[in-house]
């Protein structure tokens, strides 16, 4: 498991580059009461998590279990979902909205960015409308 990586991963990177060419900007791995979330919007008070299937039990085939060793990912599972819950309780106890995105949604990743959209709001630019960093004279 030391492999396993805690952030950048392959799901978190496909929804990132999706909201980034919607026009979207957001903070990545963003401080929370000694967590750290995924996408923050900050001045939207919103924040998408990025949930792999596996470490927090979708109920979905690739959330499925192994046979191996039953009783311990039974608990390290049981344990992630416990502590997904307290960010998110902590979170709207705090005035911010979440939204979840499934690694097995993102499949779709049309109906994944439309759902993302109409959480997020219209973005203040368009992919090809950024704000320019240089200055006019």
């Amino acid at each position: 498991m030391r492999a396993v990586k805690g952030r950048d991963t392959a799901p978190e990177r496909r929804v990132r580059r999706m909201l980034h060419a919607a026009g979207y900007r957001f903070r990545v791995q963003f401080p929370f009461r000694r967590k750290r979330l995924d996408l923050a919007f900050i001045n939207r008070k919103r924040v998408v998590l990025v949930h792999g299937c596996f470490w927090h039990g979708h109920d979905c085939p690739r959330g499925r279990l192994p046979q191996t060793n039953t009783d311990f990912w039974n608990a390290k599972i049981s344990r992630n979902r416990e502590r997904d819950n307290e960010t998110i309780l902590a979170l709207v106890a705090d005035h911010w909205t979440t939204a979840i995105v499934w690694e097995c949604e993102l499949k779709d990743e049309a109906a994944v960015s439309q759902r993302l959209r109409a959480f997020l709001g219209p973005p203040k630019w368009s992919g090809d409308q950024a704000p320019s960093t240089a200055s006019s004279p």
